[in-house]
């Protein structure tokens, strides 16, 4: 490191409303870190979230010793990074005492908050602030987006279960008690949100702009000028790092605007179909057709990935759906998920089961690969970053909340032990969240939610 020029690892290339954080770089600073301790860099702490449980015979390990050699077959895509992994067997859900009607109006609201909403007060939010935002309000003052909420659905499923607040269905993230944090959905929208200042604004939209244009007209050639004036008193290694970093960026950004391309045209030929005017998209994979799930939540995905390799934000949230109105038609069947889960052993319901389980973590999968890829410091940045996947159901065949699915990756800064499989974890949903916050350096007088104690088999 060149010791007599340091970067602030605060720069930013800025051009006209852009504003394009710097991944961190051989000669760059982070922060001044106290008299006498060695720098560190900063945890990441992520959620990603697929509905309904698992098909556990496929999802959990059948022995600790095998771990690592013989995954479980939900595992596959996570294969070359078991050592990476830890699974916790025992973790028990929100009791869901006084509201058992309600099993997916609850799953997603209890993931994060590991509380019960208020069953005298139903029809309107009334549960507890959620683990990514006791995050955010800790560490959030350090980056310039205190947390990142996306999802691939819509929030806005309307069903009646118990007479609770719809809200509860696809929202993971609350800020209080009483205010759900919506997630953004549109790829572009969180592209702009995470490196740029500026919106797109009523005029230009006016002009028949939408949040493709503005991507097509590459926002880094607004700062490639910036680019080169801080490239010339880089080292060789970080004029390399500083040179992909720009490319991976520039390939991010044309992937989310045909992305965007192909969801406009897929909504205005099934309004055209509406009104008679044309024939309804058939499921053929063409560039004009819908998206894939598989691309849409790679994309999102790599959003996450790109905001904590340069410190953008901290704490991030994925939903991959929500419970009910989803299915895989890119898996070979058009089967709703939801549907699927009340399969009563049927060996073929259960089959597609597994490979939506795979699926999902195989999202998972390229996310965590990704953040294994990237060096920083002494190590990676899944080192140095808590990733969780998981369920708010164990079955949903039985609805049942007794063992929920999750897989844990990467090490915290050290405070996570990975590469293991503990069979008999005996803890609940607000022991795990709360030793995962902990584990993150978020400080907690006390577990959250129904939680009893802080896990000790994390580390």
């Amino acid at each position: 490191m060149r010791k007599n020029w340091l970067i602030d690892r605060r720069t930013c290339l800025k051009g006209l409303g852009v504003a394009l954080a710097l991944p961190l770089l051989e000669t760059m600073g982070w922060a001044d870190p106290p008299s006498g301790t060695a720098w560190k860099p900063p945890v990441r702490l992520g959620f990603m979230y697929m509905p309904h449980g698992v098909i556990e015979t496929a999802f959990w390990p059948t022995d600790p010793a095998t771990f690592l050699t013989a995954p479980p077959p939900a595992w596959d895509a996570l294969r070359p990074l078991m050592g990476q992994c830890l699974a916790l067997k025992g973790i028990e859900g929100v009791p869901i005492t006084g509201l058992g009607g309600a099993p997916h109006a609850l799953e997603l609201s209890t993931w994060l908050t590991a509380t019960l909403p208020d069953v005298h007060r139903r029809d309107t939010i009334h549960i507890a602030i959620s683990a990514d935002q006791i995050a955010a309000n800790h560490i959030g003052a350090n980056t310039a987006l205190p947390s990142l909420e996306l999802a691939t659905m819509p929030q806005n499923h309307k069903e009646n279960q118990e007479g609770l607040n719809e809200n509860y269905y696809s929202h993971c993230s609350f800020s209080s008690s009483t205010q759900p944090v919506p997630a953004e959905t549109s790829p572009a929208n969180a592209f702009k949100r995470l490196f740029t200042s500026r919106p797109l604004t009523a005029a230009a939209l006016g002009r028949g702009a939408t949040a493709g244009d503005d991507l097509d007209r590459s926002m880094l050639d607004l700062v490639l000028g910036g680019a080169k004036d801080l490239r010339g008193g880089l080292s060789g290694g970080d004029q390399r790092k500083l040179d992909e970093y720009l490319e991976g960026i520039r390939t991010l950004e044309r992937r989310v605007a045909a992305l965007e391309r192909q969801q406009q045209t897929a909504a205005a030929r099934a309004a055209a179909a509406a009104d008679g005017s044309a024939s309804a998209t058939i499921h053929v994979d063409i560039p004009e057709g819908k998206p894939k799930l598989s691309e849409y939540m790679r994309v999102m995905g790599d959003l996450i990935v790109l905001a904590f390799q340069t410190d953008t934000t901290r704490v991030a949230t994925l939903i991959g759906s929500t419970p009910n109105g989803i299915s895989y038609p890119e898996l070979g069947f058009t089967d709703e998920h939801h549907s699927l889960t009340h399969h009563n052993f049927d060996p073929v319901k259960v089959d597609k089961l597994t490979k939506i389980n795979q699926f999902n973590i195989a999202q998972f999968a390229h996310i965590v690969t990704r953040m294994h890829e990237l060096r920083e410091g002494d190590g990676t940045l899944l080192d140095h970053s808590i990733m969780m996947w998981g369920s708010g159901l164990e079955d949903g065949n039985k609805h049942a909340r007794k063992n929920l699915p999750a897989i844990i990756a990467g090490k915290g800064g050290g405070t996570i032990r990975p590469g293991r499989f503990v069979p008999d974890c005996q803890g609940n949903q607000g022991d795990l969240v709360s030793s995962l916050l902990v584990a993150a350096g978020i400080p907690l007088e006390k577990p959250i939610g129904i939680g009893t104690k802080f896990l000790t088999q994390l580390g």
